[in-house]
């Protein structure tokens, strides 16, 4: 009986290994157990935010409440274009790069940077509009693996490298705040959230679907460690993606300013001339303000100047005439009256 029992034993033990392989054979999606998990954060490769880091990005904060003047933008990044190529480029992660899109998907998936929903010239970045991950990955049609978390937790998401769209994010809604504070002279530009676009290829034609919205703040810490090429003449890596936001590197179109009606540009210039006027008009009205706030010279001594430099000019002028006028003698007539021929004796 005790050699039967074990016999029993053992071909249990054998069919139930037997089944566990089969079912890691047909499973494609990631394993979802807690252990894996766990590994898969580790080895991902993204940095934890440290006390130091933390503290850091709250020092690179920049506080726009006391700004006496301040005009919200919105802009768009096609990062089809060479100046902008460095967010786009490898679209796969490829010897330790990521694009922005894989790096910020990832930081999602994992719970370490929290996404609002995408809402047209009303964002609220507080908890009653947190978007959803599950809701994004099925809109965008992205294979995923959930993980239960801990009670009182928000669960977890497993996505493979191959299944996240990075290719398919070719544009950027930023939304910027340039500000004067008046309490510290300063003058500066702050962007404040962006937001990618997600382009599918459909029934009629490509279809563009703005996912979420992401704080700038919140990703500050993530993205000031990870470096990218700038440049095709020089391949260092000297930039990081922080300084290509911060130092305004990238080229992007304005496509509407913060107005009580909520219109953007395209509604009150439908016209694609008016509307690049338009355009260029703001870009004017920024500077010009920002030209305003600094020191000018006197305008009564500019006057004063000016006026000698022309006084001095027609001096100049005068003179020239007057020397350049030469008075020619009258020839005299060699049959006046009182004259005779003269006949000239060559010498010999």
């Amino acid at each position: 009986m005790k050699r039967l029992f074990y016999i029993l034993v053992m071909v249990s033990a054998v069919l139930t290994s037997v089944h566990a392989q089969e079912e890691n054979t047909e499973r494609r999606t990631p394993q979802a157990t807690r252990g894996q998990r766990e590994t898969i954060e580790r080895n991902s490769g993204l940095p934890d935010l440290t006390v130091r880091a933390q503290d850091m990005n709250e020092r690179m904060t920049q506080e726009i409440g006391n700004a006496r003047w301040m005009r919200v933008i919105y802009r768009e990044i096609d990062l089809t274009k060479e100046e902008n190529a460095p967010l786009y480029y490898p679209v796969r992660p490829m010897n330790e790069q990521k694009n922005l899109f894989f790096l910020l998907f990832q930081l999602m998936s994992e719970g370490k940077v929290i996404a609002y929903e995408y809402l047209d010239g009303y964002e609220a970045f507080d908890d009653s509009h947190r978007a959803d991950m599950k809701t994004i990955l099925d809109r965008a049609y992205i294979y995923y693996d959930e993980v239960p978390g801990r009670p009182g937790e928000q669960p977890s998401y497993i996505l493979n490298e191959s299944d996240i769209p990075s290719e398919d994010v070719r544009s950027y809604y930023v939304k910027e705040a340039w500000y004067f504070d008046q309490h510290n002279s300063v003058f500066d530009v702050k962007t404040l959230a962006i937001c990618p676009i997600l382009t599918t290829a459909g029934d009629f034609g490509e279809q563009r679907m703005p996912l979420f919205w992401l704080p700038y703040e919140n990703i500050r810490p993530y993205i000031t460690n990870t470096y990218i090429m700038t440049s095709n003449m020089n391949n260092a890596k000297t930039f990081t993606i922080d300084d290509y936001f911060r130092r305004r590197m990238f080229e992007g179109k304005i496509i509407k300013t913060e107005n009580l009606m909520n219109r953007t540009l395209q509604e009150y210039y439908p016209e694609p001339d008016s509307l690049r006027l338009a355009q260029e008009q703001i870009e004017a009205q920024l500077k010009a303000f920002e030209t305003s706030l600094y020191w000018q010279p006197d305008t009564t001594t500019q006057v004063a100047a000016t006026t000698k430099e022309k006084k001095a000019a027609r001096a100049t002028k005068a003179s020239t005439k007057t020397t350049t006028k030469t008075k020619t003698p009258k020839a005299q007539s060699t049959s006046s009256s009182g004259s005779a021929p003269v006949r000239s004796v060559r010498r010999r």
